[in-house]
């Protein structure tokens, strides 16, 4: 189940449970108080606290649910599957914060030897050579 543990800077530290293959799969993560995401996961967490006090029985009289259909929905109660990708993306953000190389690997991404500032130089130089081409083909054109 989701747990929140709100702290004094600001954020919300999420945990849910995940179900990967036979296994329960916690995922905490700590987010801004005023993201979406913290405030939806609030408002699940009140509706959840809402609803649970409504479902005990008072001493006014008031029907408790029955037995075997609310302990049937506390056991069936499904939990949230997690694929193969979402595990791999999990396990290496976790293998990244043990071995502190999160920075590390951010730096070099940004540098010269990264994928992406190859990926656009490349695009640049196809680009520029696309503009000479065309201005050749246009200059042969006959007005």
């Amino acid at each position: 189940k989701p747990q929140e543990k709100p702290k004094d800077s600001g954020k919300v530290t999420i945990t849910k449970t995940f179900d990967f293959a036979g296994e329960e799969i916690k995922v905490t993560k700590e987010v801004d108080s005023n993201s979406k995401e913290a405030k939806s996961f609030l408002k699940q967490q009140e509706k959840l606290q809402s609803s649970a006090p409504a479902s005990l029985p008072t001493v006014s009289g008031v029907k408790r649910p029955s037995g075997m259909s609310s302990l049937l929905g506390k056991i069936g109660a499904k939990k949230q599957k997690m694929s193969t990708l979402e595990k791999s993306k999990l396990d290496w953000e976790n293998f990244k914060e043990e071995e502190g190389i999160v920075e590390e690997l951010a730096i070099h991404n940004r540098g010269k030897d990264g994928y992406i500032e190859r990926k656009a130089f490349l695009e640049r130089v196809d680009h520029r050579q696309f503009e000479i081409e065309r201005d050749i083909r246009l200059s042969r054109m006959k007005p």
